[in-house]
């Protein structure tokens, strides 16, 4: 038994009508006017029906982005169409060697998404897909070119049509209108069907080709990731190996130099850590890289006691490398200056004042020589001269001074 199916209002397929008007101006009249003039029950008025269908589907097909909602747009245009109640799209499976019931409408539950239909030249819908020949059978019952699908027979349907639905890769599937009523498909809604399945496979490729730039994409975003936590890991064993190579050696110089460089090697693999969880991000928060740095300097200075305080504040990825350097060098210069062999507190905070964003880096040691001697000289040269490059890579400005202890502030 056929179950009742929900009327498809046809004004759902219908758009205006531009008409020129005498003197070559164009005015706008609605497309219910046009029909109307021409009668609705006419067969002009069911073809101008069927060209609006082509033409507002034709406009969704560009527009869509999901083969779902292409498809079942579709089968509801085909059905409105054609001014029958029973339509569907069937998409061929190599695996099965079958057609599948893709999207339909009109039919019993269960049958769209399940239901599939012989892709073979003895089945009307398999010989519009295998020879790329419309099928119309207006009298199922006495055909017999083809046998009867089954669930052809259970809807009680009496006349079909099939057109072959073709992408750039070959045939995909097929698209069938199906009609209880007495009466016959004609050559006219040939082509309206397949004009409607032309649009739909011009659709189909589009999609399909986004679908396969997005996997593309996504998988690139994958290698590039596993490349940036490879570097990471490298580099935090680089950083290992300079440390045990600077416990065996018996120069203070060397291992003064080893140790800092295994500071910065570090602090550019904290970056990295942070970086290769967003790839696709132009920014990074700046907040959980400061802590990350301070973490990985209270393991490396163990006698030490680094105090972390910090806003959360997105700044540009590719300099966030420059950032993190900057910052390690400024806790490493007080952790190495500031106090004796026990040790001390470094505070380190990441603040926003207005538009003005704040690092700063504060001690409570011996102090710090005046600021033009400090900038200057310094009593790390190396490591001030990068303190000062880095500041200008960031975009910022340093200023020194004595509270308490050193007091390094870096505006940007």
């Amino acid at each position: 038994m056929v179950p009742n199916t929900p009327k498809i209002e046809l004004e759902t397929v219908r758009q205006e009508v531009v008409e020129d008007k005498p003197g070559g101006d164009a005015g706008q009249a609605s497309f219910s006017e046009a029909v109307e003039e021409v009668g609705v029950e006419s067969m002009l008025g069911y073809r101008l029906e069927q060209q609006a269908a082509l033409s507002n589907f034709g406009m969704q097909a560009l527009k869509s982005h999901s083969i779902d909602e292409l498809l079942t747009s579709a089968v509801v245009v085909a059905a409105a169409g054609m001014r029958a109640k029973l339509s569907k799209i069937m998409e061929y499976r190599a695996a099965h060697k079958d057609l599948l019931i893709r999207a339909g409408v009109g039919w019993r539950d269960g049958v769209v998404g399940s239901s599939t239909l012989g892709a073979d030249l003895e089945s009307p819908a398999g010989y519009a897909f295998q020879t790329g020949s419309s099928v119309i059978s207006n009298q199922l019952e006495n055909e017999e070119r083809f046998r009867t699908p089954g669930i052809l027979a259970e809807h009680g349907v009496r006349r079909a049509i099939n057109v072959l639905i073709a992408c750039g890769s070959g045939p995909w599937g097929v698209l069938e209108v199906d009609s209880s009523s007495a009466g016959g498909f004609e050559a006219a809604d040939l082509a309206f069907l397949q004009g409607l399945a032309n649009f739909i496979g011009v659709a189909l490729d589009r999609q399909l080709a986004e679908e396969r730039l997005t996997e593309a994409i996504e998988y690139q975003k994958v290698l590039v990731k596993e490349a940036s936590h490879r570097v990471k890991n490298s580099l935090a064993m680089l950083s290992g190996l300079l440390r045990m190579q600077a416990r065996g050696n018996p120069s203070s110089e060397a291992v003064k130099a080893l140790g800092d460089a295994s500071d910065r090697i570090i602090a550019v693999a904290k970056t990295h850590d942070r970086l290769w969880r967003d790839v696709d991000a132009e920014t990074t928060d700046l907040g959980p890289l400061v802590s990350d740095i301070c973490d990985a300097l209270q393991q490396q200075w163990g006698h030490m006691e680094f105090r972390c305080s910090v806003a959360s504040m997105d700044f540009p990825a590719d300099r966030a490398a420059s950032f993190a350097l900057l910052l390690t060098e400024l806790a490493t210069n007080s952790a190495k200056h500031a106090y004796g062999p026990g040790g001390g507190p470094v505070a380190v905070s990441l603040s926003e004042s207005g538009e003005t964003r704040i690092l700063e880096v504060r001690d409570q040691g011996v102090g710090l020589p005046p600021e033009r001697d400090a900038l200057n000289a310094g009593r790390d040269k190396l490591g001030m001269r990068l303190i000062q490059t880095l500041t200008q890579s960031v975009g910022g400005t340093l200023t020194v001074a004595n509270e308490g202890g050193a007091v390094f502030r870096i505006e940007f």
